[in-house]
């Protein structure tokens, strides 16, 4: 059984396309067969209006941060199969002062969270982050093992990386979450038609190289338009630009992704099962009188392998994607 993989989508700058790329990669990876829960941690609930739920007072985590409820009692179903929600609401926002008073207030969400990953119904997990480097946004990159960072391709684009990445430091250093990785940086509201996004793209993948993802998220009015109308860009313009970059982001993603060796083994060996009972149903109604021959099954090895995503070489950009890769020279004006 592979491990739900929970995943924090942060930046502390607001407007750069945090919510809409959290959604928009759930939604895109859920159409393709993942089982994804999205976490609202905002309680500004961009990503619950975005999905089409209503905010109701009460439904949000606010109650299984302070250990008062049940955070799987918050989780709502979607427009989208596969994909589950726990909605935020305003009062959310008191939770910052409420488990501030905890002796270990870094760790309410990671021990809220833990009985839901625990049940591995999930392939995924992601946590939309509040536009702050705030308790709740501590407390979110303290329960993730991954952290992806959307980047509006805009200036000053490399001044909020720094900190966010700062935070990774200081949280592994201080023992809170040795396990947190960089995942990726995604450059959002990429266009085209303009040497500022172009340069901005050339200058977050000198610093960041392979950790920055090859799919450019662009700038588009389907996709402005997609929350107001509580659907995701797959729902609301499915055959459009917007769509089709995120789906080609969902592609990356997942190639990233790679599940440990023993993990594949298993997968592997679960196929094969399945193949060698379809073999000898079909053999019994050929021949009643001979049985199947048994099958010898490989044996996995002992223990994982360990895989770091920061560490792997970028994969090679879809040949469908949307929007191709800026070219790594040149320094026009803007």
């Amino acid at each position: 059984m592979i491990a739900t993989k929970v995943i924090a989508f942060a930046n502390q700058k607001g407007g750069v396309g945090k919510t809409t790329t959290a959604v928009n990669l759930a939604a895109c990876l859920a159409e393709s067969g993942q089982r994804l829960l999205l976490v609202d941690l905002d309680p500004q609930a961009n990503a619950t209006s975005a999905l089409g739920v209503e905010k109701q007072p009460g439904r949000s985590a606010y109650a299984a941060l302070l250990e008062e409820g049940q955070l799987a009692d918050q989780i709502v179903p979607t427009p989208v199969e596969r994909l589950d929600l726990i909605p935020s609401e305003l009062d959310l926002a008191g939770a910052e002062v409420e488990i501030a008073r905890a002796e270990q207030y870094l760790h309410c969400f990671q021990k809220a969270l833990a009985p839901i990953r625990a049940a591995a119904r999930y392939d995924y997990i992601f946590i939309d982050c509040p536009p702050a480097l705030g308790i709740l946004t501590c407390n979110a990159l303290t329960a993730a093992q991954a952290l992806i960072i959307p980047v509006q391709c805009e200036y000053l684009a490399l001044e909020g990386l720094s900190m966010i990445t700062g935070m990774i430091a200081q949280l592994s250093a201080g023992g809170a979450n040795r396990e947190l990785k960089l995942d990726g940086i995604i450059m959002t509201m990429f266009d085209v038609r303009t040497r500022l996004a172009q340069q901005v793209v050339e200058e977050v993948r000198k610093h960041f190289g392979t950790s920055v993802y090859e799919t450019l998220i662009p700038r588009t009015v389907r996709l402005s338009e997609a929350p107001s109308f509580g659907q995701p860009i797959i729902l609301y313009d499915p055959r459009g630009t917007g769509a089709e970059a995120f789906r080609a982001l969902a592609e990356e993603f997942f190639r990233r992704q790679a599940p440990p060796a023993e993990e594949m083994q298993n997968a592997e060996l679960r196929m094969q099962k399945e193949d060698n009972g379809k073999q000898a149903s079909e053999g019994r109604a050929n021949r009643p009188d001979k049985p199947a021959a048994p099958v010898e099954q490989p044996q996995a090895n002992n223990g994982p392998v360990p895989v770091e995503v920061v560490e792997k070489a970028a994969a090679e950009p879809s040949a469908s994607g949307p929007v191709p890769a800026p070219p790594t020279g040149g320094q026009a004006g803007s």
